[in-house]
């Protein structure tokens, strides 16, 4: 009798475990089902978004680099391969290394001179205890007001001979000059430009991250012996503001290397090629002389050049910040 017991126990566990493999494949089946729901939805969802990056940015850098190694010419029925040609062309002309270091000059003006402006505003304004949103309003404005306009503006300030700094400076007994058509001035005075533009921008970005900063810190500072502003700005401000400033940093300069309107509006290049820059080099290539290859060339090499420049800055800043 015990040995017929046994077997019956035995089958009756061999009988109830297909039933336990059945429910783990049953639920990891329905948990596999589940996740194929969520990876559709998570497609489904950000399918619009990018369908439209696809065709409103993959799909003409893609088209560039195509009709750089080309000699196709603005209007043109028909085009050549060329390869590589258009690139050797551009690194070997002058007024494309002439247009490469006026824009590096540029940047060079344009971005210290925002950050440190418009963190040194922005510390005033946070400072002050009245007309707070006037003087945010005030200096924003720049950034706000469409560019050709306020270039047209800075051309009748700046003009020779009825421009009101010229007049201002006659008063004052100062050497005038013409600023726009002279060599010597007319990049820095298109750097003061640029500044003027991004000074709001980085203004505000500095407010807002001057408002992040916890009281508390500035307190402990105070305890142990930072009594001076110049101590706390040191210890506590900077090193907190630095994610803003490098993101202040990193955008400036993108928008420094994209100036374009204020030399097209002002200058137009000149006098000879002292203000050219590479968008300016690129527009003119392209829609002026007609040579859209080598325009498109001009192109991908801006593109690879602000890519690199702004993958070396963020990974260079960012062993320097400090993150909360």
């Amino acid at each position: 009798m015990g040995s017929v017991t046994s077997i019956v126990e035995k089958r009756n566990q061999a009988s109830k475990t297909p039933k336990r493999n059945t429910g783990r494949v049953a639920s990891s089946s329905e948990r596999r089902r589940h996740r194929m729901l969520e990876i559709a939805a998570s497609w489904l969802l950000a399918g619009p978004a990018l369908v439209l990056l696809i065709v409103l940015f993959f799909l003409p850098v893609l088209g560039v680099f195509a009709i750089a190694l080309t000699d196709w010419q603005f209007g043109a029925s028909s085009l050549a391969f060329v390869g590589l040609s258009n690139f050797r062309e551009v690194f070997a002309d002058e007024g494309f290394r002439v247009s490469l270091a006026n824009t590096i000059l540029y940047v060079l003006i344009v971005v210290p001179g925002t950050i440190i402006l418009g963190l040194v505003i922005a510390l005033l304004i946070e400072s002050g205890k009245s007309c707070r949103a006037f003087y945010r309003a005030v200096h924003f404005l720049p950034f706000m007001a469409t560019l050709t306009a306020m270039a047209i503006a800075w051309e009748a300030l700046l003009h020779p001979t009825i421009g009101l700094v010229n007049q201002t400076l006659a008063a004052l007994g100062i050497p005038t000059a013409n600023w726009l058509r002279d060599e010597a001035t007319v990049l820095p005075v298109l750097a003061v430009i640029g500044i003027w533009q991004n000074l709001g921008y980085a203004m505000v970005l500095f407010l807002a991250g001057l408002k992040s900063i916890p009281r508390d810190l500035y307190d402990a500072a105070d305890i142990d012996g930072a009594d001076a502003w110049l101590d706390r700005l040191r210890t506590v401000t900077l090193p907190m503001l630095g994610p803003v400033t490098m993101f202040v940093f990193i955008v400036v300069a993108l928008k420094a290397f994209e100036t374009f309107d204020t030399v097209q509006v002002l200058t137009q290049g000149g006098p000879g090629h002292s203000s050219e820059m590479l968008l300016f080099t690129l527009y003119r290539e392209s829609f002026e002389y007609l040579r859209t290859g080598y325009g498109a060339s001009v192109a991908v090499v801006f593109l690879f050049i602000v890519v690199a420049l702004t993958l070396i800055q963020a990974c260079v800043m960012d062993k320097r910040v400090h993150y909360q």
